[in-house]
């Protein structure tokens, strides 16, 4: 909203996904008709392994997709969350590609879509379109070299703390995370003991509650001091490469 005049304006008319805010009007025209929105529920189904990539999903507001890999001893273990900052499915691979991991709903809610097809043609169309995704591309490339450098290097204490600011940096909630115990363990690749003993120590020290299926979060400067700066990297280079795309504090007060 223009706060001059108190009028929506045409940015405020798309979904509230950064990625799609970030196109130049005539980008965004090319596009338009062939974007649709619609709710998705905690634990959806994108893709899995081997799926014929036809959509493109951009997760609005609050709205949190993950990729998951699957691993041979049964286990699974999640490498990046995706919110409003960007999209899945058919971005890195500009399509057309089988999924290499399954890609699922974290946090339930609105997801713009449209056909990786429609998607592609608009980009051949524009090559400031073009150049805007193959920049998303990069800092989702970033993402996945920071996460396999950090569950290399970094304690599960920090790596917790870590998922949780940017799950919060990414849903726009600055008290909590719709995180049970069970999920956290799986963000993490660990057992689910492990991963209560870590909240358990978190909650001690008054950074934090548990509620049956969320995360309280009670002092967030001591949930950064606990915090690897993996998150902090990523952020620097969304800036550098796509400024104003991923969420930011100062953003959100504005």
């Amino acid at each position: 909203m223009d706060a001059r005049t108190g009028k929506t304006t045409e940015l405020d008319s798309r979904p509230a996904n950064n990625l799609l805010r970030r196109l130049s009007h005539a980008d965004y025209t090319l596009l338009a008709p062939h974007i649709a929105v619609d709710a998705a529920a905690a634990n959806e189904l994108l893709y899995s392994p081997g799926d014929d990539v036809q959509i493109a999903h951009f997760p609005c507001g609050p709205s949190l997709a993950t990729f998951v890999v699957p691993n041979e001893d049964g286990r699974d273990v999640e490498t990046i969350l995706v919110g409003r900052e960007g999209a899945v499915g058919g971005i890195v691979s500009e399509g057309f590609l089988p999924a290499y991991t399954r890609i699922s709903v974290k946090f339930g809610g609105p997801f713009a879509r449209i056909n990786v097809a429609k998607l592609e043609a608009a980009k051949r169309r524009s090559p400031s379109l073009h150049n805007i995704f193959a920049r998303y591309a990069d800092c989702m490339l970033a993402q996945v070299f920071q996460s396999t450098a950090c569950n290399a290097i970094h304690s599960i204490e920090q790596r917790t703390a870590k998922w949780m600011l940017a799950a919060m940096e990414r849903t726009g909630d600055d008290n909590s995370v719709p995180l049970t115990h069970e999920q956290l363990a799986t963000l993490l690749g660990v057992g689910r003991s492990y991963a209560s003993r870590v909240l358990q120590s978190f909650k001690a020290e008054g950074v934090l509650e548990t509620r049956r299926g969320s995360i309280l979060v009670r002092n967030r400067d001591g949930l950064r001091l606990r915090a690897c700066l993996c998150n902090d990297a990523v952020k620097l280079h969304f800036e550098e490469v796509l400024r104003g795309v991923y969420p930011s504090e100062e953003t959100e007060a504005g």
